[in-house]
């Protein structure tokens, strides 16, 4: 045998005795030059298209949308790409180059910006008031230290995955669904669209109630009399629905210019800021009319509480918490407001660290910009936070806090400078979520989980990669969650969702680590198994603390999504690589490695075992794989 040199020496050595006997299937394996088995590499391509019946008939009539407006179809999209895969190095040399036109942010633009607005939104110029005014300053720390740490441990794991290999559009769901596979990458995927359109519908209120609460009647322009715009709930919708429209009206144009004016609307957000941050410093005792909407306080009494400037008294009144009524959702006195409801409003206003990774298909250098740009937006608007609830302690009457949320209108300088900040903040934000979700609907379309149901999804892309059929999609569920109506109401459903969807970033990523996947090799260097249990186990103890009945439906909802999925959905006999069977193999060789020979006894003896394996076009050869620390040996005969 060893005189025959055109018969190659395997590294894998296996016994083969017939091939309809044969554990493993000869035409699933390919020797090459150097002497390797390897598998030959079959159809992973990420765009998973093949069709199933079930899911066909529903998708017949969307076939047709592309021709009449320039639509590109399913084949012509190009779709998403396995991590590391994509049939080695050719389909990624032309996935770069025909998306390169696309990929135009850079770090600060693409990430640092988006991220910063959306954890600003409504929660900087409209709940500060809200959260310490009941929470006290101390509880309020504590708070945003809870809220940050649950953030900072998800922004590693995402950091992770960003920096582990190629990231296409789809953001956190792309990264995802290449873990957990097509049924929870799927649901998970639906959760981060219903997170990022609920978000959306929260902003957009926030928006609303800062035009009300400056325009509308009693409001800080028009003052008392009956002036101003109407300010019933069915007005306030229609108000709502006039924005939303125009976030579609942007998103149809596209990404790229919502991400290029980004930094200018950020620098307006900055310049209120500053106008506010200046206005604490000045003398005190000024009167701040309570506003038309809080119904719980008699007016007839009082009128109007004060800001009294850096007080010690003021400092101390603000130190412990005071929970009170919510005059925005209840008009009953009695109904106060609890850790949870305030925790739930805080979370919603800071989850926006995704906005840079949902914008991964038109950043240029994904892994390095989603980690840098993200980071920084954190650290940034924690500092803010901070310096904003020491600053209102020390100078608000709780009073004041607890019956005007826009109580910075009436001690600024010049007022309309925070009615512009709450304007740009809130609709940014807004933007900036309904972009997300589109892009992650785009994503799970293209990877066909759904089926027929989102195919009309591929149909609407046009050439330059805008996803209109995605956008006019999460439009229309944006409107149907406006009709809740309450912004502090959402603000629990949109945290819970939130919350849900950074427990599923950091189980995949906890996964990977422990299972010690060869494929899992961030260069993001503060990322471990710790950081991605603690946000894990941060992000699920919170969420049933804000709202235990919204953390059950969720919950359920995945699963049973992923059961449905799991037996119906066109992809789910397509290989993504599942990281159960990772961890299975992490677990078996630690426990083989265990064994000792020196310890064989009789009474446990088991025999070694043979691998049999059909060969083609070679001859037969024996070869033994020795199970002890999974050492491969090979014997010929």
């Amino acid at each position: 045998m060893e005189g025959q040199g055109s018969v190659p020496e395997p590294r894998i050595s296996l016994v083969s005795v017939d091939s309809s006997t044969a554990l493993v299937d000869s035409n699933s394996l390919s020797i090459n030059q150097s002497g390797s088995v390897r598998p030959r590499p079959g159809n992973e391509k990420a765009p998973l298209l093949s069709q199933r019946r079930l899911f066909r008939s529903l998708g017949g009539f969307t076939n047709g949308l592309a021709s009449p407006f320039g639509l590109a179809s399913p084949e012509s999209s190009g779709g998403y790409q396995e991590f590391g895969s994509g049939n080695d190095v050719n389909i990624s040399c032309q996935s770069t180059s025909s998306s390169g036109s696309t990929r135009t942010l850079d770090t600060f633009a693409g990430v640092f910006c988006p991220v910063s607005l959306s954890m600003f939104s409504a929660l900087l110029f409209l709940r500060v008031g809200f959260i310490v005014g009941n929470a006290g300053l101390i509880e309020t720390l504590i708070q945003f230290a809870i809220a940050y740490a649950i953030l900072t441990f998800t922004v590693f794991s995402i950091c992770a995955i960003s920096t582990n290999g190629a990231v296409e559009g789809g953001g956190a769901y792309f990264m995802i669904s290449r873990t957990l596979g097509p049924e929870f990458g799927g649901a998970i995927g639906t959760l981060f669209i219903f997170a990022n359109i609920v978000s959306s519908a929260l902003y957009i209120t926030g928006c609303v109630e800062g035009i009300v609460d400056n325009f509308g009647k009693g409001g800080y322009f028009i003052g008392s009399g009956d002036g101003g715009l109407p300010n019933d709930g069915w007005w306030r919708f229609l108000y709502c629905s006039g924005i939303n429209v125009m976030n579609l009206a942007v998103c149809l144009i596209g990404a790229s210019l919502f991400a290029k004016t980004s930094v200018l609307v950020l620098g307006t957000v900055g310049v209120c800021l500053l106008t506010v941050i200046a206005s604490y410093f000045q003398p005190g005792d000024i009167s701040v009319d309570i506003p038309e909407g809080n119904k719980l306080i008699n007016k007839s009494l009082t009128t109007s509480f004060n800001f009294t400037g850096f007080s010690s008294e003021t400092f101390n009144s603000n130190v412990n918490r005071h929970y009170g009524p919510d005059y925005t959702s209840t008009d009953n006195p009695n109904d106060h407001v609890n850790f949870a409801i305030v925790f739930g409003v805080l979370f919603s206003g800071v989850t926006g660290i995704m906005a840079g990774a949902n914008m991964s298909g038109e950043l240029k250098v994904p892994g390095r910009s989603i980690p840098r740009g993200t980071l920084s937006a954190v650290g940034f608007t924690f500092i803010v936070y901070v310096t904003l609830a020491l600053l209102t302690s020390a100078t608000c009457t709780t009073e004041l806090l607890k019956n005007n949320y826009i109580f910075m209108m009436g001690i600024n300088f010049w007022g309309p400078f925070v009615t512009i900040g709450i304007l740009t903040a809130t609709f940014s934000a807004s933007l900036s979520n309904l972009i997300g979700s589109s892009r992650v609907l785009e994503a799970v379309a293209k990877d066909d989980i759904f089926g027929s149901l989102l195919r009309f999804v591929t149909n609407g892309t046009t050439g330059t990669g805008n996803p209109i059929m995605a956008v006019l999609t999460c439009f229309v569920v944006v409107q149907l969650f406006l009709l809740i109506g309450s912004l502090n109401v959402i603000a629990q459903l949109n945290s819970v969702l939130f919350l849900l969807s950074y427990f599923a970033m950091n189980l995949a990523c906890l996964g990977l680590e422990l299972s010690s996947a060869p494929n899992f090799r961030p260069a993001f260097k503060y990322f471990s198994w710790h950081t991605a249990f603690l946000g894990m186990a941060g992000t699920l103890i919170m969420m049933f603390l804000i709202n235990a009945i919204y953390a059950s439906l969720a919950i359920i909802a995945c699963l049973v999504l992923v059961i449905l999925l799991h037996v119906l959905s066109p992809s789910r006999a397509d290989n993504w690589g599942s990281i159960s069977q990772a961890l299975i193999f992490h677990q078996v060789r630690k426990y083989l490695l265990l064994l000792d020979s020196r310890k064989d006894h009789v009474k446990f003896w088991r025999p070694h075992m043979l691998l049999l394996v059909a060969v083609r076009n070679t001859n037969f050869y024996y070869y033994r794989i020795s199970l002890k620390a999974m050492k491969i040996n090979f014997t010929k005969s």
